[in-house]
C-alpha cells in the first residue's frame, strides 16, 4: 500500500509518530521517502540515532512548526500523504494556555490543509481525539474545530484536492503525559493522586492507532472520521494494576477534563455507520440528501446504520479491561514492571 509513495507526519517524534515510523519502515521496506516533520531537534536527533541513515536511507528529518505554512508548503513537495499528528494536547495546559493551543491546533490545522492543496499531496489522515466529541475544554474544542476543517477541506473544489479524512481515539496506552507513565512514576511516592474515583476512559495502544490510520489511508473516499471500537478502563482498576499497595489521594477533575470519554454522540446517530470493527462518522454532503448519501459511504465501506439514539461513551462501553488486561497491555506497551 505505502511502498514506492512519499509519506510525511507531523509532529513526528512524538508518541504516535515513533510508531508509526516504526511500522511503515518494519511494513513497507519499498516506501521511497519517510520524513519527520517536527520542532524538536534534539528529538529528531534521538530519533537519528535510533534509525542509522546508512540502513534507512528513506527516512528525512525536517524542522518546523505547522504554524508556519511557508514551511509546510516547503516541506510538502513531492509529498503523497500526510499524516498530520502534530498538536499541543494537555488538557490543563490548554486551558490556562488558550490562544497557543488555537494556533497550533486550529490555524496549523489549515495551514496544513491549504499546504496539502497547493502542493498536490494524494491524501491526508489528521489525528484527533475522544474530548473532540462533546467537548468541554479548551483542547476538545481546538480539535473539534481541526475535525471539522479537515472534514470541510473534502468540499473545497480544486483539481489537486487531497482525499481527507479524520481517525479518532482514545487515550494511547503509555503516551507522554498520560495516566500510566503518571502513575508508574508517584508509585515510588506510595500514594496515587485519583482525579475521581468514577472516572473512566477509552484505551488504545500505540499499533492500534497505527493501523487505524494506514486504515483511514486505504479506505477513506473523503470527509469520513474513523472511530475504533476499543474498550474502556476504570481509573481505579489502572491504580490497582500498577500500584496495588499504594493509596489513593483524591484530588478532583482538572479544568477541562470529563468524568467520561464520548467518541460519538447521539447527534451524529444520524450519519455513523457501523463496520466489523470501526464506527464511522459520515461529512453530511450539501450535494446529496442524507439517505443517498449514507446509502453510498455505507456502500463504499460495507457497513451499516446504526440506531437513531446510538451514542459510543467511555462509562457505557460493552468492552472493558479487567486488572489483569490492563496489566497485561502495560507490559506490552511499557517499559515497566508489574
Amino acid at each position: 500500500m505505502l511502498n514506492h509513495t512519499t509519506v510525511l507526519v507531523t509532529g513526528g517524534t512524538g508518541s504516535f509518530g515513533k510508531e508509526f515510523v516504526a511500522t511503515l519502515l518494519q511494513q513497507y521496506p519499498q516506501i521511497t521517502r519517510l520524513v519527520i516533520f517536527s520542532r524538536d531537534e534534539q528529538k529528531q536527533f534521538e530519533m537519528a540515532q535510533q534509525y542509522a541513515p546508512l540502513q534507512y536511507p528513506c527516512l528525512r528529518y525536517v524542522i518546523g512548526d505547522v504554524r508556519d505554512k511557508d514551511r509546510l508548503r516547503e516541506a510538502f513537495e513531492g509529498i503523497d500523504i500526510v499524516v498530520h499528528a502534530a498538536a499541543l494536547k494537555q488538557v490543563p495546559t490548554a486551558e490556562y494556555n488558550p490562544y497557543e493551543c488555537i494556533k497550533t491546533n486550529v490555524l496549523g490545522a489549515q495551514n496544513v490543509i491549504e499546504a496539502c492543496i497547493e502542493r498536490g499531496v494524494k491524501r491526508v489522515v489528521a489525528l484527533s481525539t475522544d474530548k473532540a466529541a462533546n467537548a468541554t475544554g479548551l483542547y476538545g474544542a481546538t480539535k473539534l474545530c481541526s475535525d471539522k476543517l479537515f472534514i470541510a477541506a473534502h468540499y473545497i473544489e480544486s483539481t489537486k484536492k487531497p482525499v481527507f479524512s479524520v481517525v479518532r481515539y482514545g487515550n494511547v496506552v503509555g503516551a507522554r503525559g498520560s495516566v500510566i507513565p503518571f502513575f508508574i512514576e508517584k508509585r515510588k511516592e506510595g500514594v496515587l493522586p485519583i482525579t475521581h474515583p468514577a472516572m473512566t476512559r477509552f484505551s488504545i495502544t500505540p499499533q492500534q492507532g497505527v493501523d487505524l490510520v494506514l486504515f483511514a489511508i486505504q479506505h477513506a473516499i473523503g470527509g469520513e472520521v474513523f472511530v475504533p471500537k476499543i474498550p474502556s478502563y476504570r481509573i481505579l482498576d489502572v491504580a490497582e494494576a500498577i500500584a496495588p499497595d499504594c493509596e489513593h489521594k483524591v484530588v478532583g477533575i482538572r479544568p477541562g477534563e470529563k468524568i467520561h470519554e464520548e467518541m460519538i454522540m447521539p447527534t451524529d446517530a444520524l450519519n455513523t455507520i457501523e463496520l466489523e470493527k470501526h464506527y464511522i462518522i459520515v461529512p453530511i454532503q450539501p450535494y446529496y440528501s442524507l439517505e443517498d448519501n449514507m446509502q453510498r459511504y455505507a456502500a463504499h465501506h460495507g457497513g451499516k446504520f446504526v440506531e437513531t439514539d446510538f451514542a459510543y461513551t467511555s462509562g457505557e462501553n460493552t468492552h472493558w479491561l479487567s486488572v489483569e488486561d490492563l496489566r497485561k497491555v502495560i507490559r506490552d506497551c511499557v517499559d515497566t514492571k508489574l
